[in-house]
């Protein structure tokens, strides 16, 4: 079972990143503040980011040698707890970087798994995130052991911890399939849950983590959903019947999707998304006010991708409008060239989705009934599609 440890004191950080040759310095920034923003989640503070610009990373140390020596000379008679790489690096690698810089080093993917660890509350997740972890570090023992030995907690220590992964590689590969085996058995009485909710039309909520979907899924469903300004804050999926005019249907939180999600974890949350695959609309919810918003909507795509989901319906749903147009509009500007400004927006998104799209704001409650109107014509059809012998009091 996963050891959940609450942090007491927060511990510093330093970043590093690396740029590949197709990154620009922009980018490169961009990426270290999500890795930031990652680390407060887990309840680090950053104290300094590096970057460093390579062909590709060290065998050895994945950043070169100049770069290693900058960041030990920063790091010197200052109180630095933690040094997180934005990218995976083998035991081996951390080894040698914890050698030279004698500080607990961990990456990106041991960094979200120690989210994830603190954020399962069922024992679904709890078991998904456990089966991850091993997978993570499977490959790893052999250059991880005294490194593991040596860890006395806090962040990337969740999980299973110095005492399970002292013996050897197969007593952790027994480990996972016995994992495996205890969430198949829940997996398929989750997919009996899912066989009784009958002949509702299933429509799940999906996008970039922190990009508004539980505020909207409390907005659209009128119950309470946990919402937080912190990655992750949705790992179970929670499912509402919810009713538009006479038209009932079940709607879906799902967990958010990141750049870089360990692939451990995508297969290990496998029935978790079962929810997103099963799911006959997907509401693609984008945070619009974030300067890389398209490149969010590629990371999420291709993410339902690789779960066999993006050939469904998808009702593209642009968040958080209110921040967009206070980032993008200087106060000065006229109203008529503000609204011929977002008319623009409006249709290239229009000729650019394949089911449409919307503009809201969760938080200032904008264009939310615009956003039921779309949804209960998707539903709707649907419905008239799948069960035309069905009373039109049902489907309108």
């Amino acid at each position: 079972m996963i050891e959940k440890r609450i942090i007491s004191q927060e511990e510093n950080a330093v970043l590093v990143g690396l740029m590949q040759k197709t990154q620009s310095e922009e980018q490169a920034e961009e990426y270290l503040n999500e890795l930031a923003f990652l680390a407060e989640t887990a309840g680090a503070r950053t104290l300094k980011k590096f970057s460093q610009k390579l062909p590709h990373p060290d065998s050895r140390t994945f950043i070169g040698k100049g770069k290693l020596e900058e960041i030990k000379h920063y790091i010197a008679g200052r109180n630095v707890n933690i040094i997180i790489f934005d990218d995976e690096l083998s035991g081996s690698q951390i080894t040698n970087i914890e050698k030279i810089l004698d500080v607990k080093t961990i990456d990106r993917s041991d960094l979200i798994l120690d989210i994830f660890a603190r954020r399962a509350k069922t024992a679904q997740a709890r078991l998904q995130v456990e089966l991850a972890q091993y997978q993570y570090l499977l490959p790893r023992l052999r250059g991880m052991w005294k490194h593991l030995e040596r860890l006395g907690g806090g962040i990337g220590t969740r999980g299973p911890g110095e005492t399970e992964i002292e013996t050897d590689r197969r007593i952790v590969k027994d480990k996972i399939v016995l994992l495996r085996k205890r969430l198949a058995e829940i997996d398929k009485q989750a997919f009996t849950q899912r066989k009784e909710r009958g002949e509702f039309i299933r429509v799940a909520l999906v996008g970039y983590t922190n990009v508004g979907k539980s505020t909207l899924m409390t907005l659209l469903s009128k119950n309470e959903v946990f919402a937080e300004n912190k990655l992750f804050a949705t790992l179970d999926t929670t499912t509402r019947k919810v009713v538009f005019e006479t038209t009932p249907f079940l709607l879906s939180d799902t967990v958010g999707f990141i750049r870089k999600l360990p692939h451990h974890l995508v297969e290990s949350f496998k029935s978790t998304l079962d929810e997103v695959r099963e799911a006959d609309i997907l509401l693609h919810v984008v945070d619009i006010s974030h300067p890389r918003f398209e490149e969010q909507i590629a990371v999420v795509n291709n993410t339902l991708r690789d779960i066999e989901a993006f050939d469904k319906p998808v009702l593209l749903v642009f968040n958080k409008m209110d921040q967009y147009e206070k980032n993008t509009f200087d106060p000065w500007l006229e109203e008529g060239v503000k609204k011929e400004m977002i008319r623009d927006l409006q249709e290239r998104w229009d000729r650019e989705s394949r089911d449409g799209c919307v503009f809201v704001s969760a938080t200032e409650k904008t264009n939310i009934d615009q956003l039921r109107t779309h949804i209960l014509q998707k539903v709707k059809e649907l419905y008239r599609r799948r069960y035309p012998y069905k009373s039109e009091k049902f489907y309108g």
